[in-house]
């Protein structure tokens, strides 16, 4: 395999304004286009740190894993747990993370009710063929009993800290007649930090903050929470927004700063949403609760939110920092904006993202590639968030490589089109950035020469770059390319594309 790479959370295309002027542009239009179909009950997509071929899609019902590899679903899933995984209700196979090292070990995490519909969490190893696990490498390092069959949560997540997080559910039924979340000696409505990297299951992080304290779990990192079906970092501030499942008056996202220490009550069973609950042994509005960042009302077509991601992608540096997220019953599709104190920006963007109604009832996810896209997961089908589709596109075409040697020429071609049945004038460029979003010494720009070209109504341009490496060039990465079609002098984008390599010594 590949030495080390970077963390997840670092994969990403922040680029400077040195780099790309346009970043802090305002919002740009949107659209959805559907990547894969005919999946059996999919639940999540996600890819491994600087893997720019494959999605990984699970499938809930059937327990299985689904590359989705250079736009084709494969045939034999990567893995397929349905002997030990139960299913029905809110079980299944409901969460995949893969280690911030996968490059070199090859260690990959699942989350899955077994089929008493208890939670375990395992790690697997990828064989020797890098599509298809070793279902016989199973290493368990998490198990919960279950009391009931709904609010099982399922999100695992690693932290930029290296540490997995996964998030428990209140153990079920209605209005947590346990009281556990609240409960400190009990590992549901918790949010949980483990050392993975251990002989043994898991260690404890000596900075989780209960450690010591017999009143708590040294496990847990927050608590309060009913069933936190989705939660995501922030790639850019290794912030947690977290959408937890109401019990019937409210959704809510909640929220915790990449500063924090841990410790945060989010209320649960005391508060949902900003509402008190009036159920027994709580105080409510509490000053040492957390409160969400947003809530809206459980009514109507809406059921159960969906949390998402905050848009930290390669493509469209003028949404970065946009938080989506989505109702399950509804589908409607919203996103904010959220600065550390306000939220900002609230917007419905069905007419956007779901203008025929196609992707229709069961957003059950969302999820992120290694470029930092975004993608919608519904139960048989997968969309990926895009930029409108301009009158002047361009793309990458995927070359034969996503890797070069030092001293070495990555080349790639680029292709421009004009929709439009008229001439335009057009400009080209691209930049090489770092994972920090810093211009490199060998990028290359513009695209075309002279900075201006013109192209025909129709037309299609397919230009070949050669990028050469120099011999001294730092081999970690991994590294982007962003082309941009438009105007260079105000950095008006018309289209963008990216491409991700990395510099193998």
């Amino acid at each position: 395999m590949r030495r080390a790479i970077v963390s997840i959370l670092a994969v990403m295309c922040l680029l400077t304004p040195a780099a790309f002027a346009g970043d802090e542009q305002g919002a740009i239009g949107l659209q959805t286009r559907r990547i894969a179909t005919g999946l059996s009950g999919a639940l999540y997509a996600t890819s491994p740190p600087g893997d720019f071929e494959r999605l990984f899609i699970v499938e809930q019902t059937t327990a299985r894993i689904r590359i989705l590899k250079n736009g084709a679903l494969l045939a034999t899933p990567f893995i397929d747990l349905n002997s030990i995984a139960g299913s029905g209700s809110e079980r299944g196979l409901l969460g995949l993370a893969f280690h911030p090292d996968y490059a070199n070990n090859g260690y990959f995490f699942v989350n899955y009710t077994d089929n008493s519909g208890d939670t375990r969490v395992a790690r697997y190893t990828v064989s020797a063929n890098p599509d298809i696990a070793d279902p016989g490498s199973a290493k368990q390092i998490l198990f919960v009993d279950q009391p009931f069959s709904n609010h099982n949560g399922g999100c695992i997540q690693f932290g930029p800290d290296g540490y997995l997080y996964v998030g428990m559910g209140d153990g079920g039924s209605a209005n947590d007649p346990g009281n556990r979340s609240q409960n400190g000696t009990s590992l549901h409505g918790k949010m949980l930090r483990l050392d993975i990297d251990s002989v043994g299951p898991y260690n404890i992080p000596a900075t989780n903050p209960f450690v010591g304290n017999p009143s708590f779990r040294d496990e847990i990192w927050a608590y309060g929470l009913r069933n936190p079906w989705r939660f995501s970092f922030d790639r850019k501030n290794g912030d947690i927004y977290i959408g937890d499942v109401g019990q019937n008056a409210r959704e809510e996202v909640s929220w915790q700063p990449g500063s924090s220490t841990g410790g945060e009550n989010y209320g649960w069973r005391c508060m949902e949403g900003l509402n008190c609950t009036g159920l027994s042994g709580c105080t409510c509005n509490d000053s040492s609760l957390t409160l969400p960042i947003h809530q809206y009302v459980n009514g109507g077509s809406n059921c159960s939110i969906t949390g998402g991601y905050n848009y930290r992608g390669c493509a469209m540096p003028e949404m970065h920092g946009v938080y989506f997220f989505s109702d399950y019953c509804s589908g409607n599709l919203w996103s904010f904006e959220w600065d550390g104190t306000t939220k900002n920006n609230f917007q419905l963007r069905n007419a956007e993202l779901d203008p025929g109604n196609q992707i229709g009832f069961g957003v059950v996810s969302f999820g992120e590639d290694a470029y930092g896209e975004m993608y919608i997961v519904e139960q048989n089908e997968i969309w990926k968030i895009e930029r409108e589709l301009a009158d002047q596109t361009i793309e990458i075409l995927p070359p034969s490589t996503h890797e070069v040697s030092p001293g070495g020429t990555f080349e790639y071609q680029i292709r421009a089109s004009n929709r439009l049945g008229s001439a335009v004038q057009v400009e080209g460029w691209i930049d090489v950035v770092d994972a920090d979003g810093n211009p490199l010494p060998f990028r290359a720009n513009p695209v075309f020469g002279p900075k201006t070209k013109t192209l025909q109504g129709g037309a299609i341009i397919v230009k070949t770059v050669r990028l050469r490496i120099p011999a001294s060039a730092d081999p970690s990465g991994p590294w982007f390319i962003r082309a941009a079609l438009g105007d260079f002098n105000s950095t008006t984008y018309s289209d963008t594309a990216c491409l991700g390599f990395h510099i193998v010594p």
